[in-house]
């Protein structure tokens, strides 16, 4: 996907824009190659040891990042969903940004954004889903930055399901795929599982 970036500048007192067209698959790759990826030893939130890492955050909380990543998610969401959701903290930037990026584009709907939360509120109303909570039975797209065994999506799916609304694709950053583990673990739960990379393409 392309995209025109506008940019202007001002020269003796004079406007001037000029436009420049760009890739955004493969400007967001090379961002996650230099600053998500990494190789060495460790310990992932599965539990696992891998010679590969992949932490978003740096990308996703970037202003050119989540742009990138906001915009080329866009494209793979179900055209009747009418909300994004994810697991907090990983998927808090994704969920905004997708919220954000289709207000500004013309040819999505305007979605709401999602946030579960990993224990349920310790005070109030208990909740578990934080956000403008869209009618019972509305579809909701599940987000993610990684994947390794699935369980985080898989979390927020259940949670949106327990609350009344149909959840049957989570589009993630970076599958790792885990020896097909995600996969198997997503078909269990009725999943669709849609990545804008898979580790391989990092390395």
């Amino acid at each position: 996907m392309t995209m025109n970036d506008v940019r202007c500048f001002i020269d003796d007192d004079e406007v001037n824009c000029q436009t420049w067209d760009f890739d955004m698959r493969e400007d967001l790759l090379q961002m996650l190659r230099t600053d998500a990826y990494r190789q060495g030893e460790f310990k992932l939130s599965s539990g696992k040891v891998s010679q590969h890492y992949c932490n978003c955050k740096p990308v996703t909380l970037s202003c050119d990042g989540i742009t990138l990543v906001s915009n080329l998610m866009l494209e793979f969401l179900e055209e009747d969903c009418v909300a994004v959701a994810g697991l907090t903290l990983g998927a808090d930037p994704l969920v905004s940004g997708v919220a954000m990026a289709s207000f500004e584009c013309l040819w999505a709907p305007d979605l709401n954004g999602l946030i579960v939360r990993k224990e349920p509120k310790g005070h109030g109303t208990g909740a578990w889903i934080e956000g403008p909570l869209p009618l019972e039975g509305a579809k909701v797209t599940v987000l993610e930055d990684v994947i390794t065994t699935g369980g985080s999506a898989i979390k927020a799916a259940k949670k949106l399901r327990d609350a009344g609304y149909v959840v049957e694709r989570v589009v993630a950053i970076v599958d790792r795929q885990e020896d097909g583990e995600a996969d198997k673990l997503m078909k269990n739960a009725n999943l669709e599982l849609v990545s804008l990379y898979k580790l391989e393409d990092l390395i």
